[in-house]
């Protein structure tokens, strides 16, 4: 049997650059072994697009392992970390063939990611495993809201690791088109009181609204629902916002964005967005979703979400699904969503080990 080795994977500036095809090869390793987990391959990672996620950044640190049997990339761990005295959190994934499952890699990946994390002087590390719903036994979270396999090969794992159990993120799935869909715009924009104004773009975000949608970015990292993470403020600005835009665009996918400016101040105190990929088999992705908290209570997140269906519609028709990702104690923004129709397909359990 040949000696397993795991090394850092040189990032390959284009699909046509030496190294390229490793690179590929470990973007089909985490699609088939996610696709066993999910059975929905309309979640595939294209290689070009999580390429630009990949390429060096002045606000986040990532990094690749790779584990190689001879010339096979058999296993992958991922590092991301966003840059700044106060960030003290890294987030990690591994992900191992099924051939080569309980032989070590896992916990050789996961080791080495934490060493990484370690002497970059993080306090903890996050790691995030799908499941999908079982008849068998659960492992309730801490929250009070939600539950994991209990005997999930995700949480057998872990806990062998000694992370602790932190949170469940409901997946959630809406078919396209949806049914409809052109009442529920007239009912929102019917109950939305003139204080508010909607506006609509795709791609780069128009240079009046980038300090804004800064604002709402660093807003999500503390308004959203966290429970026992303790994820660091991440801290955006208008030159991030263009950096983040422009990184998609060289990605090859379309953001559709909806936000609302509050009329009397002039700012965007809302927005959403949905991630588009080229390959119409694919699906696309909500992104962020955020009412600043002293704006909620006006239905703004319903208004949202039903706009930006039908601003997608409009810009790019034809994908299967629209999927995304949900704490499960936000019962608010769960509602919203069930309301326009999505179902839950999957969950995944969000885990911490404290590293000092």
């Amino acid at each position: 049997m040949s000696e397993i080795e795991i090394t850092t994977l040189e990032i390959p500036l284009t699909l046509s650059a030496d190294g390229s095809d490793d690179f590929t090869a470990a973007t089909a390793l985490r699609n088939e072994t996610d696709e066993i987990v999910q059975h929905y391959p309309e979640l595939a990672h294209d290689p070009l697009v999580s390429l630009a996620t990949w390429q060096p950044s002045a606000f986040e640190d990532r990094r690749m392992l790779v584990a190689r049997d001879q010339d096979r990339i058999v296993g992958r761990g991922d590092y991301s970390t966003n840059v700044g005295e106060d960030a003290d959190t890294a987030w990690i994934e591994t992900y191992v063939h099924p051939a080569y499952r309980r032989r070590g890699v896992g916990s050789r990946l996961l080791t080495e990611l934490e060493k990484i994390a370690a002497d970059a002087g993080k306090r903890k590390v996050h790691v995030y495993v799908s499941s999908v719903p079982t008849d068998g036994a659960l492992l309730d979270s801490p929250t009070g809201f939600g539950a994991v396999p209990r005997d999930g090969a995700g949480t057998q794992f872990l806990q062998s690791q000694q992370y602790s159990f932190e949170q469940v993120e409901r997946v959630s799935r809406l078919p396209l088109p949806v049914p409809g869909l052109h009442s529920l715009v007239d009912d929102a924009i019917t109950r939305c009181s003139r204080d508010y104004a909607v506006h609509e773009w795709v791609g780069l975000c128009p240079e009046q609204w980038r300090d804004d949608l800064a604002l709402l970015y660093t807003r999500m990292s503390t308004d959203e629902p966290s429970a026992g993470l303790e994820p660091p403020e991440d801290i955006w600005t208008a030159e991030r916002v263009v950096d983040h835009d422009e990184r998609e665009l060289a990605s090859g996918v379309t953001t559709v964005y909806a936000a609302i400016e509050h009329v009397a101040s002039g700012e965007l105190i809302a927005y959403t967005a949905l991630t588009v990929p080229e390959q119409p088999e694919l699906a696309v992705l909500q992104d962020n979703t955020i009412v600043l908290g002293e704006h909620r209570g006006h239905r703004l997140g319903n208004l949202l979400k039903v706009l930006n269906l039908a601003h997608l519609q409009r810009v790019a028709p034809g994908h299967p699904s629209v999927i995304t990702y949900n704490a499960e104690e936000n019962r608010h923004m769960l509602s919203v969503n069930e309301a326009v129709g999505f179902v839950p397909i999957g969950y995944e359990g969000a885990w911490k080990k404290e590293l000092r």
